[in-house]
């Protein structure tokens, strides 16, 4: 008996662990299935499109499936304005990557119109072009990072619910702010199964996406202009991937964002897409905070197991903020100067980028893993990063990234707390790597009632921050499925009249239409747009009251002749506030500050009624 007991014991131990290494390798069939490019029909040779339309150009770049030998290389497109279809572009396909890039000039943005891509003699994929909503109050946008399908956590999840919650809110603008792509040999495997994820809204409204880490490849991304990484981490700077292959996932990704505005290519032959795309008269500077910033190894002090990871907290944040080191470059910091001060047919302005311009979170990866800073983060290298702000703040820019794995809300300070621009970072759409805001010491200056991580504090790199909120994960064990690990996505509302900015931040898997769904605490929070600069230390000027509506105001220190601040202003008064002790020219203008309305202005200063010219 006692025999045949532990021979029946041992029995089920084989049985059931035969059974869990099957579940393992089944786990690993069922990731490497779902990269496996599906062989599609002659009729299904198109996956999805992605457009965006900007200064009345239409790019629109279609993402094919491998062709065979001898199918067309040609796509047509097609619109319907009412009267039937016509055939307005065609191009080649574009491979390696399959993609094929559409650019239509003179495109009329007042209406919503029917496409449709062709390829072969029967293979078709229809859309809607957008109108420009410039005619509403308020701009929707909806905003995703960390599209993560790890088949270890139940990657292989429904977006449908992310779907369904666009269709609701009828989103005017979609950002992906990177990540968009997980694998990093098989982009185009990978890019064709989040197109087929997220293609039925993609279709129908403005998309921009941003290439960052993963999707180039590697974990990490100092991009250093170009050159070529050597290390693994890649903290030495550069790409780790081939240059085709960079090429190859920014062609698919943003060919069909507006014309770069410096297209000058880097090393490698890589080329840049940092531009703007205005869209219902907010104005989106799209930015590359990847691409020429500086890799820490062999330039800074290593405290960590890694270079770019800094766990000593004796260490001295003015160490690492080293003579070269780059964050956006010269000719990003150029482009936002001259963006901040153009405010053709803009109301308000934005920015879009990877990340948020602090070191966003002390806890990675698990509940005890405290990183004293991350070089990884926009809070190095600081010097660059006051570059940032700085040029940022002077059009009151409003910022939206992701890339943490944790949302927050931000005002970033530079001289002084809160001297700078709000941002929002949103929740990844599915959850692998953990991250928690979570300071040593309760925030001063917090709200009343607010938890202590909020308030004013000093980030890993000394960084004037004040956090305003924080979706951190719960310390317990949580589910393995990542949705379900303070995931989430974002909504910003940007209300044209009142000139305010509303951030939603929605866990996974809930009705956002529904009265009893909730947001993650600290959400929903609305900031005016002149939030964006406004110092604690200024005070307002009088009230200047000019003959026509929302002029174009900018102001220059008659000094240093530095531009202050360029924006347009809400009705047809304007108090603007200012330092204490300084003297301003202000210029105005009804699309462009081209007139000198007052000199000498300064805290106290009015004027009678301005007429522009």
């Amino acid at each position: 008996m006692k025999g045949s007991k532990w021979f029946s014991i041992l029995s089920l131990i084989l049985i059931f662990g035969g059974l869990a290494l099957s579940q393992q390798n089944d786990q690993k069939k069922k990731g490497r299935n779902l990269l496996e490019i599906p062989v599609v029909k002659e009729d299904e040779t198109i996956c999805f499109a992605l457009y965006t339309v900007h200064d009345q150009t239409l790019k629109l770049t279609a993402q094919l499936y491998p062709l065979q030998e001898g199918d067309s290389k040609k796509v047509r497109l097609e619109i319907n304005e009412g009267e039937g279809w016509k055939l307005v572009a065609e191009t080649e396909i574009v491979n390696p990557g399959w993609t094929a890039p559409f650019r239509v000039e003179n495109w009329d943005d007042t209406t919503s119109v029917a496409y449709r891509v062709l390829h072969g003699p029967s293979a078709k994929y229809e859309g809607t072009i957008r109108k420009n909503p410039r005619d509403q109050e308020e701009v929707v946008v909806a905003a995703f990072t960390g599209n993560s399908i790890h088949p270890g956590h139940g990657g292989d999840i429904s977006r449908q619910d992310l779907i369904d919650n666009v269709k609701k809110v009828d989103a005017d603008l979609l950002f992906f702010s990177g990540d968009q792509v997980y694998d990093h040999h098989r982009h185009l495997a990978a890019w064709l199964k989040f197109g087929r994820d997220f293609g039925e809204i993609i279709k129908d409204r403005p998309t921009v996406c941003l290439p960052d880490d993963h999707d180039a490849g590697q974990p990490n991304l100092w991009g250093e202009s170009g050159k070529v990484s050597t290390l693994a981490g890649a903290s030495d700077g550069g790409y780790s991937r081939p240059a085709e292959y960079v090429r190859e996932v920014e062609r698919a990704q943003t060919s069909h964002l507006p014309d770069p505005v410096d297209p000058h290519q880097i090393q490698q032959g890589i080329g840049v897409w940092f531009t703007n795309l205005n869209w219902g008269e907010v104005d989106f500077a799209i930015i590359e905070d990847r691409k020429f910033k500086t890799g820490p190894a062999g330039r800074v002090p290593k405290q960590g197991p890694r270079p770019d990871h800094i766990r000593n907290p004796e260490y001295d944040p003015a160490s690492v903020d080293v003579d070269g080191a780059i964050l956006l470059g010269e000719r990003q910091l150029k482009f936002l100067e001259d963006w901040g001060c153009d405010w053709e047919d803009a109301k308000m302005k934005a920015a879009l980028s990877a990340t948020i311009f602090c070191g966003g979170a002390h806890i990675h990866g698990g509940a005890n893993g405290r990183l004293h800073a991350d070089m990884d983060s926009n809070g190095w290298p600081q010097a660059g990063r006051n570059r940032a702000l700085a040029a940022l703040r002077k059009s009151f820019a409003f910022h939206l990234a992701g890339d943490q794995h944790l949302a927050t809300i931000f005002q970033h300070g530079i001289d002084e707390f809160r001297d700078a621009i709000w941002s929002f970072c949103v929740p990844s759409i599915a959850n692998l790597y953990l991250r928690w805001w979570e300071p040593l010491e309760a925030g001063a200056n917090r709200e009343s009632g607010a938890p202590e991580y909020t308030g004013d504090h000093l980030d890993g790199f000394a960084n004037k921050v004040t956090n305003f909120a924080a979706a951190n994960p719960e310390k317990k064990p949580m589910g393995k499925l990542l949705n379900t690990r303070s995931a989430g996505f974002g909504i910003v509302r940007f209300n044209k009249a009142q000139r305010t900015i509303t951030m939603e931040c929605w866990p996974r898997n809930v009705d956002i239409t529904d009265p009893k769904a909730k947001q993650y605490d600290g959400w929903p929070r609305t900031i005016s747009q002149f939030d964006n600069y406004n110092p604690n230390s200024w005070e307002k000027s009088g009230v200047f009251l000019f003959d026509q509506k929302e002029p174009v105001v900018q102001l220059i220190d008659e000094q240093t002749k530095e531009i202050l601040y360029t924006v347009r202003v809400k009705g047809s008064s304007f108090e603007p506030t200012l330092p204490v002790g300084k003297s301003f020219t202000l210029k105005a203008g009804v699309d462009h500050p081209s007139q000198v309305v007052a000199t000498g202005v300064k805290v106290g200063s009015a004027s009678e009624r301005i007429i522009l010219k």
